[in-house]
């Protein structure tokens, strides 16, 4: 995905709430749109070097999207709308192998009470080769921007609409149909994923319920620059042993 060469470098202040942010601009303090509802604590530090996008617009109180941070050891994007663009453009490329054979992609398809991101569909007479051999698979993405000892965390707060997509995931599985959640991380500095099982421990048990009944999970991280963010190499999925007060969810 492309950013554009029209990138404007600032200074983070401060957050003032889950979508507006200050940003000390060449001198100039400016509020600007924080598209990520996540705390984002290890991105939002005053200092940090940031980059925004200009986006006026007659109906927006900035002028300004938080597109990129700092963070000292890489570059990570802070847009959580990223990852549905990102997964989109790389399975129309074709590049995502666990997802080969797919002729049609339908963004926003609506399952049940959920609004999942993709439903993919094959032609028909038109046969897949991979672990199912279902026309029609739903995934769901997750936007990642946490992480901890090389290992990224999802959620980073708790997320009652991330366990209902979950919930969906697993009736459709029920019902016949392929499916899969994707957590896309959006830095480069990880070498595997974990579920932030602190943060949210219904989220934790529930996906681990998933993956038990078989909903599939992937995770990639992905390149940053300051001109272009792509979907890049998968990493593995390593979960902890719950502890036992965690309980179970239905």
């Amino acid at each position: 995905m492309d950013l554009g060469p029209d990138l404007m470098q600032g200074t983070f202040l401060e957050r003032l709430n889950r979508f507006a942010a200050l940003v000390d601009v060449e001198g100039k303090v400016e509020m600007v749109h924080v598209a990520n509802s996540g705390r984002m604590h290890e991105l939002l530090v005053p200092g940090y070097r940031v980059w925004l996008k200009y986006q006026p617009g007659e109906h927006r109180k900035t002028h300004y999207d938080l597109a990129l941070v700092d963070t000292g050891f890489c570059l990570a994007s802070a847009d959580a709308r990223l990852p549905n663009t990102l997964v989109r453009e790389t399975l129309s490329q074709g590049c995502l192998p666990h997802f080969s054979g797919y002729a049609t992609v339908r963004p926003e398809s609506t399952y049940g009470e959920s609004r999942l991101d993709f439903l993919l569909e094959k032609q028909p007479g038109q046969k897949l080769h991979g672990p199912t051999g279902q026309g029609k698979c739903y995934v769901e993405t997750k936007s990642v921007t946490l992480v901890e000892d090389g290992i990224g965390l999802f959620p980073d707060a708790p997320t009652s609409r991330g366990t209902k997509h979950l919930r969906s995931l697993m009736n459709a599985l029920q019902e016949g149909y392929r499916t899969a959640v994707i957590f896309v991380i959006q830095r480069e500095d990880v070498q595997g994923f974990s579920t932030h099982d602190s943060a949210d421990p219904e989220f934790a048990v529930t996906f681990r319920q998933a993956l038990a009944a078989g909903v599939e999970a992937f995770a990639h991280r992905c390149r940053v620059t300051h001109r272009q963010i792509e979907l890049a190499e998968q990493v593995p999925i390593k979960l902890k042993s719950l502890p036992s007060r965690f309980g179970t969810t239905d």
